[in-house]
């Protein structure tokens, strides 16, 4: 979520088949900005498969307002000019985003601001598509958590965690939005208590396959004012996390390294 004007990690070292092995796993706790509350430990991990997260951006994306929020202008063409370049007339909110703590608090950090490390972390997947394919309302809820971890084990420290509701099926139709006669949307999100417990948890990053960290139905945003504060990242959008282990993979996350954003179009990936 959201538009303008509205209600105002383990540090992974990655390798493919070893490639990037590092020597050995340490602490990033030094590296990590003031507003982190948490320390978590660097770990080597391999991967065989490359998860895009990231929806195709363009300018009928559906929208929280319901209006588009993406133009592109042609500069130059390569026919005319010799080469090829656009230019781009983007709200921050659009498409496959990040929220960063600036868009719901006073001095937060920026989009630029957020420490690389907590962008590379393990990923557990939270599994509501059956559940929200009956009740569009539904919420990621604490018990939700506290379920996957009496079947996983702990959260571990520096995880992201993801909402799988099976939402991203519907981004080409209007049941994305899933606006009823009187404008209110129904998809479904985060429970603030959700995000309370996660934050205790010392988790990163919550991603999700729908509009917004808060349910569609939400009217206060709490789940956004609950998380964001904290200094932890939103991630909104995100398309293919039915493909994913509820846990195993890990999740880098590309945000935009503009000074002052409060967020931006991202391109995420999970690595298995």
């Amino acid at each position: 979520m959201c538009v303008p004007g509205c209600m105002a990690t383990v540090a992974a070292t990655i390798s493919r088949r070893g490639l990037f092995r590092a020597a050995g796993a340490t602490a990033f706790v030094g590296s990590m900005s003031a507003f982190s509350p948490f320390a978590a430990q660097a770990a080597t991990m391999s991967f065989s498969k490359v998860v895009d997260l990231t929806h195709v951006l363009t300018p009928d994306f559906p929208t929280f307002t319901g209006k588009p929020q993406l133009t592109v202008e042609v500069l130059y063409r390569f026919e005319k000019d010799g080469w090829n370049e656009n230019q781009w007339h983007l709200i921050e909110h659009t498409g496959t985003h990040m929220d960063a703590p600036l868009h719901f608090s006073t001095n937060g950090p920026d989009a630029s601001s957020i420490p690389a490390e907590t962008l590379v972390a393990p990923l557990c997947i939270v599994n509501i598509a059956e559940r929200a394919a009956k009740d569009p309302d539904s919420q990621v809820t604490a018990d939700d958590i506290k379920a996957w971890e009496a079947k996983n084990g702990a959260l571990p420290d520096g995880a992201a965690v993801a909402m799988n509701s099976g939402w991203d099926q519907h981004v080409k139709t209007d049941k994305f939005r899933n606006a009823d006669k009187d404008g209110v949307m129904h998809f479904p999100g985060f429970h603030p208590d959700a995000a309370a417990l996660l934050l205790e948890r010392k988790v990163v990053g919550i991603v999700v396959d729908s509009l917004s960290l808060d349910y569609g139905a939400s009217k206060d945003f709490a789940t956004h004012y609950r998380w964001l504060p904290a200094g932890r990242w939103g991630l909104e959008c995100a398309a293919n996390l039915g493909q994913l282990p509820e846990k195993g993979a890990a999740i880098v996350v590309g945000g935009p390294k503009i000074a002052g954003a409060t967020g931006g179009m991202t391109r995420a990936f999970a690595l298995l």
